[in-house]
């Protein structure tokens, strides 16, 4: 089925595409994002037609860029056709690049094992031969161990009868695919309903997993649904701490607070309007009395103005979206930053390392895997 579609296709094509080839070797790098210089990854999987596993993913809140090419196999610079033939040893494969501090390996393997059937070695769905073989490629050791855990927590479950085949391999050369398949699913919207209708996947998912194969990689707070209230209603919801401190610039007594000699697992929040802030791997005892950290836990969630209601001036650190008052940032830290962030406990929320899920930070959780 899809064959033609994709003849069809070539035939509507004046000019060849080009294809280009990129090493994968390492997952991490440093890229500009809307003009921030941010940490990125990257995490290569192969569930069969790549158009349908690049349209699952860039579903993900985090994902930056998912790129359809070829892994796996002996020849370099492969086309279409030499992997369609099985001779190549390649199978078709998306790159999934993406933040880490937004959405984590973890969550980007349950939507990969929520997108494929993992019990079968001889294709998926309507798409058959070794091309379209189920595989994760590690690009280093902790993804390895992370896809391991996650194969042996699918079988332990008992929903598949058949045993799970999919491979854990290490990465190698990834090629990217011809240009008309990159984001085919945009590109042919008709086609590539038709074609996903017809190959039998969401009927199998949907009987597997039910109407939501993704809620494991649910977003985490999302600026866009948050909406500061009004002071009477700040006033109502908060105690008259927490107002002072976070709408009135107070400060909070040192010793006598909720979290200055909290040491559990978890992230802080803001109070106000839940945005992620600060997490107890940051956290260390300043002798202050007061919540420290050496760093934020999303930089971009933090704004740092100058202070000048006392002498010498210092810097005020407020949350961005909800504009509280959170404390000050001084310059006496411990390594690695030299930075302490001085936090007002009545500012924050601790979500424990356990309620991350459920509460809706599960792109966090990476952070205290071992």
């Amino acid at each position: 089925m899809r064959l033609k579609i994709i003849i069809a296709m070539v035939l509507a094509v004046l000019v060849a595409p080009v294809l280009k080839m990129t090493s994968t070797r390492g997952a991490s790098k440093m890229e500009q994002v809307k003009g921030k210089q941010i940490n990125l990854e990257v995490a290569v999987f192969a569930g069969g037609c790549f158009w349908c596993m690049e349209s699952n993913f860039e579903e993900i809140a985090g994902v930056i860029e998912v790129i359809a090419g070829y892994t796996g196999g002996n020849v370099s610079n492969p086309t279409y056709e030499q992997v369609s033939s099985g001779q190549t040893g390649h199978v078709e494969a998306v790159k999934v690049v993406y933040d880490p501090s937004r959405v984590s390996y973890r969550d980007l393997l349950d939507v990969f094992w929520r997108s494929i059937n993992p019990t079968d070695d001889g294709g998926q769905f309507v798409d058959r031969g070794s091309q379209y073989r189920t595989a994760i490629f590690y690009a280093n050791d902790k993804q390895r161990r992370l896809a391991e855990k996650s194969r042996k927590e699918l079988e332990a479950t008992g929903i598949f009868k058949d045993p799970i085949v999919t491979e854990i391999l290490p990465l190698k050369t990834f090629y990217e695919a011809e240009a008309y398949h990159q984001d085919y699913y945009r590109k042919n919207p008709i086609r590539y309903h038709w074609y996903r209708r017809g190959s039998g996947r969401d009927r199998f998912l949907k009987k597997i997993w039910g109407n939501k194969p993704f809620e494991k990689a649910a977003k985490t707070w999302d600026k866009q649904s948050f909406d500061k209230p009004g002071k009477e209603e700040l006033r109502s919801r908060l105690t008259e701490l927490q107002y002072r401190v976070t709408q009135e610039n107070a400060t909070e007594p040192p010793f006598q607070n909720e979290y200055w000699n909290n040491h559990e697992e978890g992230i802080y929040v803001d109070i106000v309007s839940g945005e992620p802030l600060f997490s107890s791997r940051d956290k260390f005892d300043s002798g202050t009395g007061w919540p420290s950290f050496t760093r934020p836990l999303v930089p971009e969630n933090i704004v740092e103005k100058p202070d000048r209601s006392l002498f010498p001036v210092r810097t005020e650190v407020r949350s961005k979206h909800a504009d509280s008052h959170l404390g000050h940032v001084f310059k006496d830290g411990p390594p690695p930053t030299g930075l302490r962030y001085c936090i007002n406990s009545s500012a924050l929320r601790f979500v424990p390392k356990k309620d991350l899920q459920k509460e809706g930070y599960g792109d966090f959780i990476y952070l205290f895997e071992k």
